[in-house]
């Protein structure tokens, strides 16, 4: 009955998953950079390695979407009555920190 206790399931899963790693590590093909093997290549064409920069601001749009997506689903779940005030506050504070993101 303790292995169904959230901190024991989580460290009997780590280990399984690090062993799944390991196990998929080993059958996994050794690879030797030998010459220009290991290099970037598409369509006959040898492409210069490098970071890429985005051009929006992933995070603030992520972090907009994940806002707007719970406070949806915050209020698509209260319940009726006195409570319900505490909607109107959560979405204003929705609301003001959607606003300070777009702000920049």
């Amino acid at each position: 009955m303790w292995l169904l206790l959230p901190p024991i399931a989580f460290i009997v899963f780590l280990v399984i998953g690090y062993l799944i790693y390991r196990l998929g590590g080993s059958m996994g093909l050794k690879l030797k950079d030998e010459g220009d093997k290991l290099k970037p290549y598409a369509c006959g064409e040898d492409i210069p390695g490098g970071k890429v920069q985005q051009t929006y601001d992933f995070f603030h749009i992520a972090f907009f979407f994940t806002i707007l997506h719970v406070a949806v689903l915050m209020i698509a779940t209260m319940p009726s009555g006195n409570i319900a005030i505490l909607g109107v506050i959560y979405l204003l504070v929705g609301l003001v920190s959607i606003l300070m993101l777009l702000r920049k």
